[in-house]
């Protein structure tokens, strides 16, 4: 009877827990993002001098936070596999497209 009982109170109060449940997605990085509009002018930037051997430059580039532009500043990176190139991050026709390195 004892055992029964505490079952029972076992599955009963496993179910406060089980309330409903609703959830969304946010792909990041996958695709286009919407933005509102277009980011602002490109700051003047050049690139410092020659870094090492093997590295590219990255120049500066907006890119959306929630309503706002940030901008991220130019660097000097190593290209993830060889006579890859890096194609800058671009916004077109409300969308913003990240950049990426491609062979």
């Amino acid at each position: 009877m004892k055992t029964k009982l505490l079952a029972m109170l076992l599955l009963a109060g496993s179910t406060v827990f089980a309330g409903p449940r609703f959830g969304f997605g946010i792909g990041i990085g996958v695709g286009p993002t919407y933005v509102a509009g277009p980011p602002p002018a490109p700051v003047v930037e050049y690139a410092p001098t020659y870094y090492r051997p093997g590295y590219s430059w990255v120049g500066g580039y907006y890119y959306p936070v929630g309503p706002r532009w940030n901008w991220r500043a130019g660097y000097w990176a190593r290209p993830p596999y060889a006579h890859s190139y890096w194609v800058a991050p671009r916004y077109y026709g409300h969308r913003y497209y990240g950049g990426y390195w491609r062979r």
